[in-house]
């Protein structure tokens, strides 16, 4: 913990902005998580990468590119959601801290934080958790800068795993927006959202994104973009491995292959293999095989019902208070207390 408050200190000083501080929690295991990742997921079968590791710098720059594609709905969608609703949803919480999850570019973020500035408790704290310092660093010193009157106190970790290093607050609002909450496996989602409620008090609110079930054509689409962004993310996962444990993967030899699982009502991210072939990858000790048509599934996205979506966060011990749906009924924020009863 010594070491994260040294990289704290240097930050402040660094970034010159009032109240800005960023912890780091990364550095110490992120090599030895990152092997235990590999050897695990590749060692399967069917073989998995987690989409974690799609999240590098690259990787970010290309999710906020994904973002503005025409057929990727859920951003704009969500955000004309929060400019209608984030006065209302500030005014119920009331929270001095707004806590992010996933943060990323934290596009969609400044809505509800324009609203905390003007009806949130006071000495308001925007606490953005992200896996990508880079683009963490990039994003809370812009917020920083722009909102002067706010502290920014950004982490750099795993929102599944750091949660432990959220700062004190008298009244948090924690926001997962995007409806990231679907890259869980149903076990994992409950899991996930039982742990955030262990550290939350009775005083917190949650606004979760659900992304609804809706024509497969428009899922398909919004996965698979014609100017090909998403596939380059998705190919992504396969860089980071041949940089960070000197694996090589030829990406030419490896073809994006995202669709609509009915059965499942979740969206299924694979890099698929073109032939049949080895990769070594000595950082994690392996050497794999492929054959012609295998694939590597990198990501999931989960797509809820209303009654789905409450449910998850009533089995996670959080009370629903305010169902938000789009006009066109694609997308959903759902708005809920850490308590019981208000």
């Amino acid at each position: 913990m010594a070491q994260t408050r040294r990289n704290l200190n240097q930050e402040r000083g660094r970034h010159g902005v009032a109240h800005f501080a960023i912890e780091r929690h990364l550095e110490g295991d992120a090599h030895s998580t990152l092997v235990a990742d590999v050897r695990r997921g590749l060692g399967a079968y069917p073989k998995t990468l987690p989409a974690k590791y799609l999240y590098d710098e690259r990787g970010a720059l290309l999710f906020d590119a994904i973002c503005d594609q025409p057929e990727y709905y859920p951003t704009r969608t969500e955000e004309g959601m929060l400019a209608e609703m984030a006065d209302e949803a500030i005014r119920i919480c009331r929270p001095s801290q707004l806590v992010e999850l996933g943060s990323g570019a934290s596009r969609k973020t400044r809505l509800l934080l324009d609203a905390l500035m003007e009806n949130g408790g006071d000495e308001p704290c925007y606490v953005p958790v992200d896996v990508s310092a880079e683009m963490l660093s990039r994003s809370a010193d812009a917020v920083g800068r722009d909102y002067p009157e706010l502290a920014v106190h950004a982490i750099v970790g795993d929102y599944d795993r750091d949660l432990r290093y959220l700062p004190p607050a008298d009244r948090r609002m924690v926001i997962f927006l995007g409806s990231t909450i679907g890259n869980f496996t149903e076990i994992d989602a409950r899991r996930f959202l039982r742990s955030l409620r262990a550290q939350l008090s009775r005083r917190d609110w949650i606004l979760i994104g659900f992304d609804l079930v809706k024509p497969v054509e428009v899922l398909n689409a919004a996965y698979n973009d014609a100017a090909g962004v998403t596939a380059d993310f998705n190919l992504n996962v396969l860089r980071v491995l041949n940089r960070e444990l000197d694996a090589n993967f030829d990406l030419d030899s490896f073809r994006h292959d995202a669709f609509f699982n009915v059965g499942a009502s979740q969206i299924e991210m694979h890099l698929r293999s073109d032939h049949r072939q080895r990769v070594s990858i000595p950082g994690a000790g392996l050497e794999i095989a492929f054959a012609s048509g295998e694939s590597v599934q990198t990501e999931i996205s989960r797509k809820f019902s209303k009654s789905s979506a409450v449910g998850l966060v009533c089995g996670a011990g959080f009370a629903p208070r305010h169902w938000y749906e789009s006009g066109d009924g694609y997308f959903a924020l759902l708005l809920a207390s850490a308590a019981a009863v208000v």
